[in-house]
């Protein structure tokens, strides 16, 4: 099973309202490969608290497809990978808003959250946001922009793999006694974890 990282920016308060996605592959312990794509909410109603995060406007998805159009292409690494995100139960709701929003049925999607993963692992750091766990593995991205972050959500993954001596990404879930989550057509169950005890 590979790996796929994911980062979803939103146009406004609303999760059914993403208007960029990034997407970071991992195979054999390395980021292989990162895409962004701008989207066209539905409503291309921007606010200017998002706008002042991640600097998308309305005149740059103009041109852009919609949400089924954009997630279309990467449904089926979507299906056959281990799906990672930061603080995923945000990202993952995006999802399923965003689907549900057009009428569409979510496609079965099997996650991990690196946020989880890294108050396990870091305990001491005294924040787990994207940005701080990456300066302390020592990788440098633009924040909030969706491609660097799915890009640092995998390298985080990959730090966390290495910190517990895990080759493969699919048994980092077990090794740190994580419930994997999963989306699916008829709802979801959460990424959980069953102890707060350092994983070592």
């Amino acid at each position: 099973m590979r790996a796929l990282a994911i980062d979803f920016e939103t146009a406004n308060e609303q999760r059914s309202s993403p208007c960029s996605v990034g997407l970071a592959w991992i195979e054999d312990g390395a980021v292989i490969r990162v895409e962004e794509r701008l989207i066209r909410p539905k409503d291309m109603r921007f606010s200017r608290f998002n706008i002042a995060v991640h600097g998308i406007r309305p005149e740059h998805v103009e041109d852009a497809a919609e949400f089924p159009e954009v997630m279309e292409e990467f449904e089926d690494d979507l299906g056959d990978a281990l799906v990672i995100a930061h603080n995923a139960a945000f990202d993952m709701s995006v999802m399923r808003a965003t689907y549900a929003l057009y009428g569409i049925a979510c496609p079965d999607i099997d996650y991990v959250c690196t946020l989880k993963m890294a108050r396990m692992v870091w305990q001491d750091l005294a924040s787990h946001r994207l940005n701080e766990v990456s300066r302390h593995i020592d990788f440098s991205f633009k924040h909030h922009n969706a491609a660097e972050d799915a890009h640092a959500c995998g390298e985080v993954a990959l730090a966390v793999a290495r910190k517990l001596n895990v080759s493969a990404m699919r048994d980092l879930p077990t090794r740190l006694e994580m419930t994997t989550g999963r989306l699916h057509a008829s709802g979801y169950s959460p990424c959980s974890v069953k102890r707060a005890k350092p994983a070592r």
